[in-house]
């Protein structure tokens, strides 16, 4: 088991909710050519069963509008005789395991969507703040290898990139050859290398504050099915009680598998340093981004089954155990083997050679 799982006191868990380029599951379709004037105000989203629905509108008063995709031709009143452009798209879409803009980069190229800026697949400034403690890690060995023991305070990667932009141009000029000549290309292929560099590791570092972001979420919904399996009634229904143990042992074996990839990341950086050039910096990053699907498919998934489990029992006493089992054989079993055969289909894993 990955984690060992204990018992939370009454308080009351909240739901991971990020701004829509910045979350696992949500998709503003504002980003994509539409046709279709409503539907480019509207959001594609992943429900508790993990499919893919159109939410034309949410508010904390009326909730959120969903409509299923192959509903649309009705609802938009498109001719019958041929399928609306628009369909097609969002059908693509819809395929689609995770919405973070790092999946989405390579998925969107591989299923032909277009988006109307490039640059709307980034993480937010504010998001980019978040994730400042998580980039440290990567930006230290990048300042060792470079500086050495000169007295740099770096807090942020942008720091980084502000070390080659001093005031001082000769200065700033001996800092971008210290780099080049660090990583055997020419001096003109620093700024690229520096972008890329904190593009890879700002991807892993969004990619494990997801993961600890759920811990909380997993500790509450597995103390609730531990409770469910000490209830005399409930133990009657052994198929409840399999469904039970069957959920434990996926969310152990998924968390396990992200973590254990997480390590291999971190062993791989820490040897890509021990002798650093452009192409060993490049196994790194294709290492990582072939895992882009993957991690963001499962770690989308497992958010969207936990949000929904603390979104309609936000405390260890909301609800009961009838209503609880029952969203369990509904919900949270409903399209978690599909989570497992995203997870089963990753590549082999390699280390840095």
């Amino acid at each position: 088991m990955a984690e060992t799982w204990g018992h939370s006191d009454e308080k009351t868990v909240n739901p991971i909710e990020d701004g829509d380029m910045d979350s696992l599951f949500v998709l503003p379709l504002s980003i994509i050519p539409l046709e279709t004037p409503a539907l480019r105000q509207a959001k594609l989203i992943k429900n508790a069963r993990l499919l893919s629905v159109i939410e034309m509108f949410s508010d904390v008063q009326t909730g959120s509008g969903q409509v299923e995709i192959r509903d649309l031709p009705k609802l938009m009143n498109w001719p019958d005789d041929n399928i609306h452009p628009d369909h097609t798209v969002l059908r693509k879409l819809s395929t689609l395991h995770s919405y973070d803009v790092f999946s989405l980069r390579i998925m969107l190229r591989k299923t032909g969507v277009t988006v109307n800026d490039q640059k709307a697949l980034q993480l937010s400034p504010e998001k980019n703040q978040e994730l400042t403690e998580y980039m440290t890690q990567f930006t230290r060995p990048l300042i060792a290898e470079i500086y050495g023991g000169d007295n740099i305070k770096v807090d942020r990667f942008e720091d980084v990139v502000k070390l080659f932009r001093d005031p001082d141009v000769k200065r700033a000029k001996h800092r971008l050859q210290q780099m080049a000549d660090a990583l055997g290309i020419e001096i003109m292929g620093v700024p690229q290398f520096l972008e890329d560099y904190g593009d890879i590791f700002l991807s892993l570092s969004y990619y494990k504050q997801c993961l600890d972001q759920l811990y909380p979420l997993f500790d509450v919904f597995i103390n609730s099915m531990y409770e469910i399996k000490q209830n005399y009634q409930m133990r009657q229904d052994q198929n409840l009680m399999k469904s039970c143990d069957m959920i434990e042992s996926t969310i152990n074996e998924l968390t396990a598998a992200i973590t254990g990839r997480f390590e291999n990341f971190e062993r791989s950086t820490k040897a890509m340093w021990d002798n650093i050039s452009a192409e060993r910096f490049q196994k790194v990053k294709d290492l990582i981004q072939a895992y882009h699907v993957t991690i963001g498919g499962v770690l989308c998934g497992l958010t969207v089954k936990m949000n929904a489990w603390v979104r309609l029992f936000p405390r260890p006493s909301s609800g009961g155990p009838v209503k609880r089992s029952e969203f369990i054989m509904t919900d949270i079993r409903q399209g978690l083997d599909n989570i497992t055969k995203i997870e089963d289909s990753a590549p082999m894993m390699a280390a840095l050679a």
